[in-house]
Formats: C-alpha cells, sequence, structure tokens
C-alpha cells in the first residue's frame, strides 16, 4: 500500500486537489481537449457530493498532503433487493501512484461504506481493454458475465 495513505469522504476544500484528477479521469477514457465534459457538468457533478438529498457520493485517496485517487459512488433502487445497490461509477489514481494498492484502498473503502449503508451490493464497469485495471478488478470481485448496451439519446 502506498505510504501513509488516508481515503476519506471529499471536502470541499478539496477542489483545486479533485479536479486534476478528475480531469485525468476523463481524459482516460477520452473525454479531453474538443471531446471533453462541458464545465456545467462537472460543476453539477461536484455540487451534488454536498447535497444530501442526493445519491451520489465521493472518497479521496490522501498521501502527504496530496490527492492521488478519487471514487465516486451512488445508491439506486432496483427491482430485485429491497435495500438499494451501490454503483461505483468513477474510480481512478494519479499515474504516480498506480500500482501502490491506491485503487484497492478506494474500492474497500467503497465496499465499507456500502455495507454501513446496508447495501446488498456494489458493483461497477470498465473498458474491455482496460487490462491493468481489470487485473486488481479480479482480485476483488466477479465478473458478471453481463453485457452494457446503450443508445445516446
Amino acid at each position: 500500500m502506498h505510504e501513509a495513505l488516508t481515503v476519506r469522504p471529499i471536502a470541499r476544500a478539496d477542489y483545486q486537489r479533485w479536479l486534476p484528477l478528475w480531469d485525468g479521469y476523463n481524459a482516460f477514457y477520452g473525454r479531453s481537449g474538443p471531446t471533453a465534459l462541458p464545465a456545467e457538468i462537472t460543476a453539477v457533478t461536484w455540487e451534488r457530493f454536498f447535497d444530501p438529498g442526493e445519491p451520489v457520493h465521493a472518497l479521496v485517496a490522501e498521501s502527504r498532503g496530496e490527492l492521488i485517487g478519487l471514487a465516486h459512488y451512488l445508491y439506486h433502487r432496483a427491482t430485485t433487493t429491497i435495500a438499494p445497490l451501490c454503483y461505483l461509477n468513477d474510480l481512478f489514481t494519479s499515474e504516480a501512484a498506480r500500482g501502490k494498492g491506491v485503487g484497492r484502498a478506494l474500492i474497500e473503502a467503497v465496499y465499507a461504506e456500502a455495507r454501513q449503508a446496508g447495501a446488498p451490493r456494489v458493483y461497477w464497469q470498465t473498458h474491455e481493454t482496460n487490462t491493468t485495471a481489470r487485473a486488481l478488478y479480479d482480485k476483488l470481485a466477479e465478473r458478471s458475465g453481463f453485457i452494457v448496451y446503450r443508445k445516446a439519446l
């Protein structure tokens, strides 16, 4: 694990340190430059973390005063459970922090939050080409076998 690693809920004061991680996450998935998310989406996403009426939450990994990772997750209802499920929406670590246990620590922290909230399951998706992350995910969870379909509207 990364030296002096702390995983904690995000704080309003974290914005300037969170933003480069958020931008890095989006760039990893091809959302940068001309395909970048509109600034409004970033602003609304940030505000949702602090709205008690929103089911969206954020954790950050911090080491030596530097934010080195983020995890955004949300709870939602499902037709197959009574308690809400937990969806790990975004997970990202800085390039320098990769391979040092930061991703694992963030996922384990989401598991702990979900257990405390009474969620029966945490799940997420990643791109099939994300082999480095998938190597970690295969150790921490089981693949569901489901294929994701989507259509932009």
